[in-house]
């Protein structure tokens, strides 16, 4: 993620985050994280450039032989909260959710052994900013609830993904850090996503069925850049030459199917940030991986060749200095130029920096862009997916899986030289509060900061604050100048995680890296080289069948990013939020690599690494500064759901049909595997829906009018022509669902609202 504002995150038990509010709004911190900006993308399309690659092996579509799997596949709801909670990625307080594009999702890939079915994995896709620690133990602990089947599903198996979008809910996540601008830990936020993480796992397990797995590759060449190709240049010149760009541009697809041929869904790994949508932002959304996976399983489900569950995952991989921006970045300060290569800045400031979308000049806070760079690996999948019909891998061999939790706040690990080293606790520089190309910071601060940090003063003094690092901490962390000494600063709990999640998962010749941070290209590149060579001395798969590795992240929990040694030198955004000092990949693929046997054949599920020190769970003891629904009303001589603003007597493609009603807070009903809003078309004398808020077209704004009243609007908008469906000519109408909290009694009572006719022309 980039990072805009990064609101130095400070705060010290509840007089702590009183504090650091105060500091965020009378000093203008700049706001960091898993974060990103506040600028308008616009461009124009480019036509999607997909290159298929020669798959390993090939065979035809028929299946012949006796099912190798016990597949499940299933996808279920995980919309929080769409408005009044500040949108995870940006880190930016301003950014609080206003309304919905598309609802987010979970879409759960379970995988087993059809003659021991207690070896199997459990492979999570969500469209949330990362996998996290609270939320993978809600699910876990929710597992045991469903009753004796799903006993075999536990922390060794269970991986917990995000697709890294930057325009979701957020106020869920576990540590201190990334609940300073959210304002704290809201429960229905977070309970949002274990709920429906658990049903789409109830939707997979119920069922499973035998059926065969098959892998492939294509090249997508259009929907990623390099952020920090500076960064990426202080890589060795051999090891660089050995790959044609500087972001894989590999997308690696894992195709279901059951034992009578019917497709199932696939699992992709391809790696873009998930900031096409931008800071400015308040809609929620997948982002452009929500996009693809929406587009593929429609396209399927609307074709009839799969009729029912397909279900598309569209899974993060070394994500770490992947940009969706990919016309590059240019000063927006009236110049044209672009930006300083070093540091990403224009005339010695990041703020006028920033990435370009390939629709860069609609101001519409990124969304068609989104939707473009969701096309393009939509259409790259389908594709391959396609050719996989006559070309494809078969996965045969067992199924395996490990984990581990593991301190990297002192870790020593032989070093690739030969020497020892050690890990650090967990420490964010100052080009953290930089920014990316994708998200700029704010003030002075540059990336590419290594030396004596030549910020103003007051960054100091509001490190020194928190906490100042020890002498010791310092020298670890070199040449990084500590700006936020995070992992040591544990009140009122602690700021960020310490303790990582250690994960492999193995489907035959498949490996899959879990990595709970974004990794950039070259270090993922490194892991999983490692984990080949690895597998390969360890004969974990036939000579003739070599492994094919991919990674996954950021899962399970969030540690931030994994740069190479050399480009944590440089110190750019993605350096300066390594945690764990200048052996962090060294010390993931250490660990990875000493574990990798117990994924042999000859392991069990019962065999696993020792589990090491379990990680703090905060769901209890979280601060919310969130306020509460109190109550709905209409205005006066209204009533909920009338219309105060219908739509025009007729529209074209192009149009944006629009009507306004006397809302509620959607708050009070999250409307999970429902809907707020629906367009209607009259077809024989019937009214059926046509759209739903989960379809990009159709956007849901809501907004408080009175707080005092209690009052509050519904905007519905169908944006005519927008997407993959033609809409035919007839007759239309906008349909609005709500839900209104009594005053006094707290009673919620649902209540709907109609449009008048429209016709489509």
């Amino acid at each position: 993620m980039a990072r805009p504002n990064i609101a130095a995150a400070l705060a010290i038990a509840c007089l702590g985050l009183f504090i650091t509010f105060q500091l965020i709004s009378q000093f203008d911190l700049p706001w960091v994280g898993f974060f990103h900006l506040k600028y308008e993308a616009k461009g124009v399309t480019t036509a999607p450039h997909q290159k298929p690659l020669a798959p390993p092996a090939s065979r035809p579509a028929a299946l012949h032989g006796e099912p190798e799997y016990l597949l499940g596949v299933g996808r279920a709801d995980i919309t929080g909260p769409v408005v009044e909670i500040n949108l995870m990625g940006y880190a930016d307080p301003n950014q609080v959710g206003t309304g919905l594009r598309q609802r987010l999702h979970s879409r759960a890939f379970i995988i087993g052994e059809v003659e021991n079915p207690e070896e199997r994995i459990l492979y999570l896709v969500l469209d949330t900013q990362s996998g996290d620690t609270a939320v993978r133990h809600g699910i876990l602990e929710g597992l045991k609830e469903l009753g004796p089947g799903y006993g075999l599903y536990g922390k060794e198996n269970v991986a917990v993904t995000g697709t890294h979008s930057h325009s979701g809910p957020g106020a869920w996540l576990n540590y201190l850090l990334p609940q300073i601008t959210s304002k704290g830990f809201d429960k229905q936020s977070y309970q949002a996503i274990v709920d429906g993480a658990l049903l789409s796992i109830r939707r997979a397990h119920e069922n499973l069925t035998p059926g065969f797995l098959s892998v492939a590759e294509t090249e997508i060449l259009d929907a990623n850049i390099n952020r920090s190709p500076y960064a990426y240049l202080a890589n060795p010149e051999k090891e660089r030459a050995k790959y044609q760009y500087h972001v894989d541009k590999t997308l690696t697809m894992l195709k279901f199917q059951s034992g009578d041929g019917k497709d199932l869904g696939v699992l992709t790994w391809f790696p873009v940030h998930g900031t096409s949508m931008l800071g400015n932002n308040t809609l929620i959304t997948g982002d452009n991986k929500g996009v693809a996976a929406t587009l593929f399983e429609k396209d399927i489900q609307s074709s009839g060749e799969e009729k029912g569950n397909f279900v598309a995952g569209f899974s993060q991989a070394n994500v770490g200095d992947t940009s969706p921006n990919v016309l590059g970045a240019y000063c927006e300060d009236g110049s044209g130029e672009t930006c300083n290569f070093e540091d990403s800045t224009c005339g010695g400031r990041s703020q006028p920096c920033h990435g370009r979308g390939p629709m860069f000049r609609q101001k519409d806070q990124g969304a068609a862009s989104c939707l473009e760079i969701g096309r393009r690996q939509y259409a790259g999948a389908k594709a391959l997916y396609r050719s996989m019909a006559t070309d494809n891998k078969p996965l045969t061999g067992p199924v395996r899986s490990l984990h581990s939790y593991r301190d990297l706040s002192n870790l020593t690990l032989q070093h690739p030289n030969g020497s020892l080293v050690t890990t650090c606790p967990a420490a964010l520089g100052y080009s953290f509060a930089a920014g990316t190309t994708d998200g700029p910071g704010a003030f002075d601060f540059k990336q590419n900061d290594t030396g004596s940090p030549d910020a103003n003063p007051v960054w100091s003094v509001v490190r020194n604050f928190l906490r100042e690092p020890s002498e010791h901490q310092k020298a670890c962390h070199a040449p990084k100048p500590i700006l936020l000494d995070v992992g040591e600063i544990e009140r009122p709990y602690l700021w960020t995680p310490n303790v990582v999640d250690i994960q492999l998962l193995r489907i035959g010749q498949l490996l899959i890296i879990v990595s709970p941070g974004e990794a950039t290209t070259m270090a993922g590149r490194r892991w999983k080289e490692a984990i080949s060579s690895s597998a390969l001395a360890l004969s974990l798969t036939p000579e003739e069948e070599p492994p094919i590795v991919v990674l996954g992240g950021p899962a399970n929990s969030y540690t931030h990013y994994i740069a190479t040694e050399e480009e944590y030198n440089i110190q750019r955004y993605e350096g300066a939020s390594t945690l764990y000092g200048p052996h962090t990949l060294n010390a993931y693929i250490n660990l990875t690599t000493s574990f990798l046997r117990y994924l042999h054949s000859s392991s069990s599920h019962q065999d696993n690494p020792p589990p090491g020190p379990s990680p703090p769970i905060n769901t209890n003891i979280s601060f919310n500064f969130n306020s509460h629904v109190r109550f709905d009303r209409p205005p006066f001589f209204k009533k909920f759901g009338q219309v105060l603003k219908d739509v025009k007597p007729a529209y074209r493609p192009g149009d944006k049909v629009q009507a306004t009603f006397v809302g509620a807070n959607p708050r009070n009903n999250l409307r999970l595997e429902g809907t707020f809003a629906a367009v209607e078309h009259l077809d024989h004398g019937e009214w059926k829906t046509l759209r739903d808020d989960s379809d990009w077209d159709l956007v849901y704004r809501w907004k408080r009018t009175n707080t005092v009243l209690g009052t509050s609007e519904v905007e519905l908008t169908w944006e005519l022509g927008v997407g993959q469906e033609m809409v035919e000519k007839g007759l239309y109408r906008l349909r609005y669902f709500g839900d209104r909290k009594a005053f006094g009694s707290g009673e919620i009572d649902a209540f709907e609202g109609v449009s008048g006719v429209f016709r489509v022309e």
